[in-house]
Order: structure tokens, then sequence, then C-alpha cells
């Protein structure tokens, strides 16, 4: 017995598929079901089940179920919203939407110029600034001279003789 559910784990796909098409299963599958008594009682299972979805029949739509929810939709754009968010959002939800979507694309685009000017730096009033003219190895040499005469001054103030008198 204790084989035989070692056997089972993974079956439950397999009796779906035995179910659906019988003679797409592999014989080893057919045959453990023969042999199995759990996995026959799953394949029992699976088909009372599908023979009760077959006798069930979806209940028909109301003739007037478009005509009184077109009657409430209508309701629901007339009603007054109790706050003004719920105003605001009436107007952007219900409204013309004619009016609302190009002023917020217009909103969108400026935002996005404002930002993007912003990070690219280009609110400077239009100014060109010149080049330096100066190379990366000249500027670097310039800095390591700046660090060796200072070097040399740290140099000069600690090794200066302490006339604070003894």
């Amino acid at each position: 017995m204790e084989t035989m559910k070692q056997n089972c784990t993974g079956m439950e796909s397999k009796l779906a598929d035995m179910l659906l098409d019988p003679v797409a299963v592999p014989a080893k599958v057919r045959v453990h079901v023969e042999q199995c008594e759990h996995c026959q009682g799953e394949l029992a299972e699976l088909q009372a089940t599908m023979a009760l979805l077959d006798t069930w029949k979806s209940p028909e739509p109301s003739p007037y179920f478009m005509t009184r929810l077109d009657a409430k939709m209508r309701e629901e754009r007339r009603a007054e919203p109790a706050g003004w968010l719920a105003r605001l959002r009436a107007r952007f939800t219900y409204g013309p939407s004619m009016h609302v979507r190009p002023l917020a694309a217009m909103a969108m685009a400026l935002l996005l110029l404002v930002g993007g000017g912003t990070y690219m730096g280009v609110t400077d009033g239009g100014e060109i600034t010149q080049p330096t003219g100066q190379t990366a190895v000249v500027h670097d040499l310039q800095t390591l001279d700046n660090n060796a005469q200072l070097l040399d001054q740290m140099e000069a103030v600690s090794s200066a003789p302490d006339s604070s008198g003894d």
C-alpha cells in the first residue's frame, strides 16, 4: 500500500488527462489506475463532477437588464456628489472628456519639459559657456603641483622648532 502512495504523486493531472482523452494517456498510467484504489476513487469523483457540469445550464439574463443598467448609470451621473473631492472625481469620471484630456496631456507635456530641462541643466538662460582650453593632463599636473606645495608647507610647519618657551 505504501508503494502505491508513492506512485500516486503527480497523478492528479494525469487523471484529468485520462478523463478528457483516455486514448492519449500512457499505458503505464492506465495500469496504475487499474491497480490503485485511491486513484480509482479520484477518477470516479472527477467523472461525477464532469457529469454534473454537463447537466448544468446557465441562466438567461433578464431581457431588461441593459435598460435597468442604463437607467442606473444615468441616475449616478445626475446625482450630486457629497464632497468637493467626490465632485472633482465625478467631473473627471463622468464629465465631458473632450475638454479634460487635451488639458491633461498639455500639462503632462509641460511637466516633462520643465523637469527634463531642469535635469539637463538647460535652465541657465541660453548662455553658452566657453571651454577653458585646458586639457585634462594639464589640469592633473597643476593639481599634483599644488599638492606637492601643500605637503612642503606642512613639513615646514611640523619641523619648525617649538618657540613656546620651555
